[in-house]
């Protein structure tokens, strides 16, 4: 802004030799200091509002109000482009167990519920990256092949198995099965930046 005001005051004074340019500055000066009249002001005040200058509070409070309801417009699309279970899509899950009629298979309803969710939300997350850190790799392979083998324990039960130790693989499951969410939600994220 000053360099235009240099241009100005160049282009104007180059017109003018120095004494000019003093006896303008000092008739300038001699002028009474008297305010324009009340309706040059608001029409200043009018054109500077109109060019956007001045900021009143009701339009800070529409602005406010704006930026409110654009956060809310992305909220509800998150929230709409999370993946939702379709009602005739049979590899659905249910979100809630079933009614047991004891407190053991309610137990047990419920872990393969949560079971459930977290085998649907690894599905949800992109494909592995080809390049991935060593450790990473084996601990992901670590932890499939021990849910393998749950997976092997709960599909040919031993005779000797019990309602007690089907729980237990159960409750192994859904532990091994979140802490593998959790590192492919961390691999994803790193990939992704």
């Amino acid at each position: 802004m000053s360099d235009k005001n240099d241009e100005q005051d160049r282009a104007m004074n180059s017109g003018l030799c120095i004494a000019e340019r003093n006896w303008l500055l000092s008739e300038l000066h001699g002028l009474p200091d008297t305010p324009p009249p009340r309706e040059v002001w608001q029409r200043i005040a009018a054109q500077a509002d109109a060019e956007g200058l001045l900021r009143s509070p009701q339009r800070r409070g529409r602005r406010h109000w704006l930026l409110g309801a654009g956060l809310a417009a992305a909220v509800l699309l998150a929230a709409l482009r999370l993946p939702t279970p379709d009602a005739t899509d049979d590899r659905s899950f249910p979100t809630e167990p079933a009614y047991a009629e004891n407190q053991a298979d309610a137990a047990l309803a419920a872990l393969m519920v949560r079971s459930q969710i977290l085998e649907s939300n690894l599905r949800a997350l992109p494909a592995k990256p080809r390049v991935m850190r060593m450790g990473t790799a084996a601990t992901i392979d670590e932890l499939e092949s021990r849910i393998a083998v749950i997976d092997r324990a709960l599909n040919e039960p031993a005779p000797d198995q019990g309602a007690e130790q089907t729980e237990q693989y159960w409750r192994e499951r859904v532990r091994l099965m979140d802490s593998l969410l959790q590192l492919r939600y961390a691999q994803a994220r790193r990939s992704s930046m």
